[in-house]
């Protein structure tokens, strides 16, 4: 249930109400807006009625949340969310927030040359895998540490935010160290124990879509971050598995429109993945803009012809600066800028 406190509600009624929130054994989590105070009561509430929180002082009302996902509904939260990342870039709020760069970390000349592409286009956030779940135990598997102060040396000097995955619970910690925003991809969306260690490390998180996932259990995964109090996450649509086998994955753009119904958390799109090649990677992208994405997330790579990962679907950078010219001109008929 949520907790919704009068306009200008003093902070002793706000913390009388968080402590009785914890006396009866749930947990508290509160949002401080410019009026109004919300808590959620997280936990099994089938014992307590609404009837114990309401007649609290400077109450307003309390709202059963009838979803199984609490803290990502828009019961609890009800305007788009924001991410503001280190460099001060935004994710959501309304503009288009672009996120490139090669798929696998594999040299510095390699990373700093993508990089200087991409950021030359506009792009003010640097993707790349440092740490790469592969299918096959015999591909690259990553640079591992060495890989991660590379993308910092180069974000930095090019003052450029880094999104790269994190595989295992035990290396969030040296991911975070690193990183501005730690993602999550879709082979390890039900790692339940990797995604409440990155709901504790209290960094963004970029949360992608299982291969074969409903659109209900990609929030319901966002809650376990969630949970942890780290309300900093986005939702990616990276495509999901089909019997369409002329794409690499069948991008799914009608879960965008509904997960802005349903959740509050901004939501980005994967054209790569979906796409499989380079070829049609700028349609989807353009297509998921369009369908109200606040992100894209593509792979570029100097030369995909020698990538160690992903080359078939990487853009060349002078392909994803023409790209980025399109995106901008699709924003800017919605009224959205590009970021």
């Amino acid at each position: 249930m949520v907790i919704i406190m009068k306009a200008h509600a003093s902070k002793t009624s706000v913390d009388a109400v968080t402590a009785h929130v914890k006396e009866l054994g749930f947990t508290p989590h509160v949002i401080a807006g410019v009026e109004r105070t919300v808590i959620a009561v997280v936990g099994d509430e089938r014992p307590v009625g609404t009837d114990t929180f309401a007649v609290l002082d400077e109450v307003e009302r309390v709202v059963p949340i009838l979803h199984p996902f609490k803290l990502a509904s828009r019961d609890f939260h009800e305007k788009d969310g924001v991410i503001t990342l280190a460099n001060g870039v935004k994710l959501g709020g309304g503009g288009l927030t672009i996120m490139a760069g090669p798929c696998a970390v594999e040299s510095e000349d390699q990373l700093r040359e993508t990089a200087e592409g991409v950021a030359a286009a506009g792009c003010r956030v640097l993707r790349g895998g440092a740490f790469k779940p592969r299918t096959s135990p015999y591909s690259f598997q990553g640079l591992g540490e060495d890989g991660l102060q590379m993308l910092r040396r180069v974000a930095d000097r090019l003052g450029m935010a880094v999104v790269t995955e994190v595989v295992a619970p035990e290396d969030v910690a040296i991911v975070a160290k690193y990183a501005d925003m730690l993602q999550i991809g879709s082979r390890n969306m039900a790692n339940f124990a990797l995604l409440r260690a990155a709901g504790i490390a209290k960094k963004p998180v970029l949360l992608k879509r299982g291969l074969g996932s409903t659109v209900n259990e990609l929030v319901q995964a966002a809650e376990y971050v969630l949970s942890q109090g780290n309300l900093e996450v986005a939702l990616c649509e990276r495509g999901i598995r089909t019997f369409e086998q002329s794409t690499r994955f069948t991008l799914d753009l009608g879960s965008i429109p509904v997960l802005k119904k349903l959740t509050w958390l901004p939501l980005v799109v994967d054209p790569s993945h979906a796409a499989g090649e380079r070829d049609l990677v700028p349609s989807l992208a353009l297509a998921g803009a369009a369908a109200g994405a606040d992100g894209l997330l593509i792979e570029v790579h100097r030369d995909p012809r020698v990538a160690l990962s992903d080359g078939q679907q990487s853009l060349e950078p002078r392909a994803f600066a023409e790209l980025m010219g399109r995106l901008r001109r699709v924003a800017g008929a919605m009224d959205r800028a590009v970021a």
